[in-house]
């Protein structure tokens, strides 16, 4: 960043990770020289007491429902700080607001820095890993509550939806804030959809079970994936298991310092495609974990960014047979200096 440029900050994660403030409304001006909230009245206290005194906070209540003192107010902060470019978000503002900040900014050039600043939180500090290692821990030690609860179930009519307010009851009884996502609870054929919206179905004796859950401590997210038998594997589910074991395990072997998105990707792609799969793999690989669920690094087929030391990252390959069953187990991994490190301790 020069001098004369500045990123405009609008999404909420990137708004917590600059300034420690979560309030629903507001906004960043970050420039090389100042960081500026700008919020309403009502989060004006909350503001105060969250962030750092060298970010100066704007109340801009009365301001922005008034558009020529929002402009006039704008344009007052950009020529004191001699902005002449904006970043912006281009992949989470929107279009409306993208045009409203335009029109107050007349003689300032905007420009998408979406990458750039997603790469802002993909290399993770000490503490933000030791929260999503805690998060991880809870998310776990959920699981095999889970694993047990459906194991040992004697509810003849368990349904999908049931599953789910347990997963949510027993991660804020052992220290989650929050779930990362909508626990995705998939019985039997259900579990050939990637992305299964969990509802009624009854679970029957010899259903498979896929459990994509992860729970939120201290704002940061965890994700793991396990299947559950109910009954002995049949032949075709134990080959297919193996087959998403070994992807998974030789992929994360393969992440190092520098190694390409892509490549860890082909990786496990390739394993699966060999075994005469590969058109029953339907997603990436992996995604970065952190304030968010879903964010860099990304591996994908078209990942071209390199992996760095203390990126955190999910490792995830899926075989799914529709109208069968569906196989997809899912690890967080860390980055290290020489190679990586597994954070998900439960097999």
């Amino acid at each position: 960043m020069n001098a004369s440029e500045a990123f405009l900050i609008t999404s909420h994660a990137n708004i917590n990770y600059l300034s420690g403030f979560k309030g629903s409304n507001g906004f960043m001006l970050v420039t090389k020289k100042k960081k500026i909230l700008f919020t309403d009245s009502r989060y004006i206290e909350e503001a105060k007491y969250v962030i750092s005194k060298s970010i100066q906070l704007e109340n801009i209540t009365k301001v922005w429902k008034n558009p020529k003192e929002l402009k006039k107010h704008w344009q007052k902060i950009l020529k004191k700080f001699h902005i002449k470019r904006i970043g912006f978000e281009g992949s989470h503002m929107t279009v409306n607001r993208f045009k409203k900040f335009k029109s107050i900014s007349p003689k300032v050039q905007f420009f998408d820095a979406s990458e750039t600043l997603e790469q802002l939180r993909a290399i993770k500090t000490k503490k933000e890993i030791s929260l999503i290692r805690k998060s991880q821990k809870i998310t776990e030690k959920t699981f095999l509550l889970i694993k047990k609860f459906i194991q040992q179930s004697k509810n003849k009519k368990l349904r999908e939806i049931n599953v789910v307010w347990e997963i949510k009851r027993l991660g804020f009884t052992l220290g989650a804030e929050d779930i990362s996502f909508e626990p995705i609870v998939a019985f039997g054929k259900n579990s050939s959809r990637p992305h299964h919206h969990s509802g009624n179905t009854i679970l029957k004796r010899g259903d498979i079970v896929l459990i994509d859950m992860g729970m939120k401590f201290k704002g940061y997210c965890s994700d793991m994936t396990r299947m559950i038998f109910t009954a002995k594997p049949t032949k075709e589910q134990k080959k297919i298991f193996d087959i998403v074991l070994e992807a998974k395990e030789t992929a994360i072997k393969k992440i190092r310092p520098n190694s390409l998105e892509q490549k860890i990707y082909s990786t496990a792609q390739e394993i699966i495609e060999k075994n005469g799969f590969g058109k029953h793999f339907q997603h990436g690989l992996g995604h970065g974990v952190g304030l968010e669920i879903h964010e860099s690094p990304s591996l994908t087929d078209k990942g071209k960014n390199r992996l760095k030391p203390n990126m955190v990252t999910t490792v995830e390959p899926g075989i799914y047979l529709p109208g069968k069953f569906g196989i997809r187990l899912e690890d967080m991994v860390i980055v290290t200096e020489k190679g990586v490190e597994k954070i998900t301790r439960i097999k």
